[in-house]
């Protein structure tokens, strides 16, 4: 069986920047819909499309086809008595909505000093390019029921219709 549309596909990766520094790596594999769902990089997809079980890949992201450019307007500095209490460096913090949209941003607690938290909201591997490279390790046709549970389960549909 290959990958196509509709396939749930279970795949080992690891990312490294292009230096081959180990960036990222997952301890267990993940599964993810097939099919232009969003569930991964679309570049990664593509190179996907039509693997088979025990292939192999790697593929260089540009930043624009990976996290995106670092921003620096993403990082903000709060007083603590604003923040949940126990905060401490590596915490995340989600909730804060942009006025815009109905984004949540996740920041990332990335310094205390004194009274004030220093709050990041870029991905961590955002502004650099990445080498996406890893194993198929399974592939099986979805069934209708299996994409409606996860494509209801992503935007937070509890119902069962």
């Amino acid at each position: 069986m290959t990958i196509t549309k509709d396939c749930l596909v279970t795949v080992d990766y690891h990312i490294n920047d292009t230096e081959g520094k180990l960036l990222h790596e997952e301890e267990e594999p993940i599964i993810y819909l097939h099919g232009n769902y969003g569930h991964i990089f679309k570049t990664v997809e593509d190179v996907l499309e039509g693997k088979s079980i025990g292939d192999t890949f790697k593929i260089v992201l540009n930043v624009e086809q990976a996290f995106g450019q670092y921003d620096p307007e993403l990082v903000l500095t709060e007083n603590l008595s604003e923040l949940p209490e126990g905060l401490s460096v590596g915490m995340e913090i989600d909730g804060y909505m942009d006025d815009d949209s109905e984004d949540i941003t996740i920041y990332m607690v990335s310094e205390i000093d004194g009274d004030k938290a220093t709050l990041d909201g870029n991905h961590p591997l955002a502004g650099m390019d990445l080498v996406f490279e890893g194993t198929v390790l399974d592939i099986h046709e979805a069934s209708k029921e299996e994409i409606h549970e996860i494509l209801n389960h992503e935007h937070g549909c509890g119902c069962d219709h």
